[in-house]
């Protein structure tokens, strides 16, 4: 009786956590050595006329409040180690949004004697949204589609 008791504890207390992760997800911003393009795309994506804080998203100054890492631009050796470091500093579970070609591929900034390469070189990458710069309707989309891989897949037999 006890363990069914804990077993159903367990279960509801998972539903929740997954419940806030999809509907409140803080993210960071990380600028790896770009030209800014993606990062006005992004700030973009923040004011009304898209508002991305109508999916829960919400900027954070503090990487220990961050649950997503978006970031752009190319791997620079100055930021290296500040881009690991700031994802470390992230509390489990994280998440990476790669925003922009150059942080997809290292774009035009590739072969430079500054880049190290591209972001998914250095941490585990959840989505990659290409272009140069992307759209803010392509952010978004990328956005919805970290949260729709958060989702638990549906139990069978229930409808």
């Amino acid at each position: 009786m006890a363990l069914n008791l804990a077993e159903k504890w367990n279960s509801a207390l998972g539903q929740v956590s997954t419940w806030s992760r999809l509907n409140s997800q803080w993210a960071i911003h990380f600028n790896s050595g770009s030209c800014n393009g993606c990062d006005i795309e992004i700030l973009a994506t923040l004011t009304p006329r898209y508002d991305l804080e109508r999916l829960g998203v919400k900027l954070q100054g503090s990487p220990r409040h961050a649950d997503v890492l978006l970031c752009t631009g190319p791997v620079t050796l100055q930021a290296r180690d500040r881009l690991i470091r700031t994802y470390e500093q992230m509390p489990e579970p994280r998440f990476v949004i790669v925003v922009g070609s150059c942080g997809i591929t290292g774009g035009a900034f590739r072969g430079c004697y500054n880049i190290v390469g591209d972001i998914s070189e250095l941490i585990p990458v959840n989505v990659f949204i290409p272009g140069c710069p992307p759209r803010p309707e392509a952010i978004i989309d990328g956005v919805v589609k970290l949260l729709a891989s958060l989702k638990p897949a549906p139990k069978e037999g229930k409808s």
